[in-house]
């Protein structure tokens, strides 16, 4: 079945949002078997250093993961959709720090990221989720 961008967002929500490994595994067996590729990478950094260092963990796990291939144009794509989805969240988190996960997925030419933070200072967080989507 060929999936649309509603459906490899939403995967790409969903893996953001799991609390364990084990429960991050159980779902990408699951997106798996509806051909829906995904992958999950945690995250923790003060706001000012976490914009490269985003884009670059997304960018490798989605090839790690064998979403993307190693092409300018895919690497683009995840990039992309990355900074789409800091772009989003950006005025919650400057000056404070960032925690949380990474989602993406792909099915077909949809790829999909996710970002689940919290963000703050001590236990006094807020959350937020970016999400950004390109066509490949």
């Amino acid at each position: 079945m060929d999936y649309g961008s509603k459906d490899v967002c939403a995967a790409a929500v969903k893996i953001a949002l799991t609390n364990t490994r084990q429960e991050e595994t159980e779902l990408k067996k699951y997106f798996s078997g509806m051909d829906i590729r995904t992958v999950a990478v945690d995250f923790g950094s003060d706001f000012a250093s976490a914009v490269p260092k985003i884009l670059e963990r997304a960018v490798v796990a989605a090839k790690r993961e064998g979403l993307i291939n190693d092409t300018h144009s895919e690497e683009g794509a995840v990039a992309g959709a990355a900074h789409e989805a800091l772009r989003q969240i950006t005025n919650k988190c400057v000056g404070l720090n960032l925690g949380g996960k990474i989602g993406i997925a792909r099915s077909g030419a949809h790829i999909s990221v996710c970002l689940f933070f919290a963000i703050g200072l001590l236990n006094l967080n807020d959350v937020a989720i970016g999400m950004g989507h390109r066509v490949v």
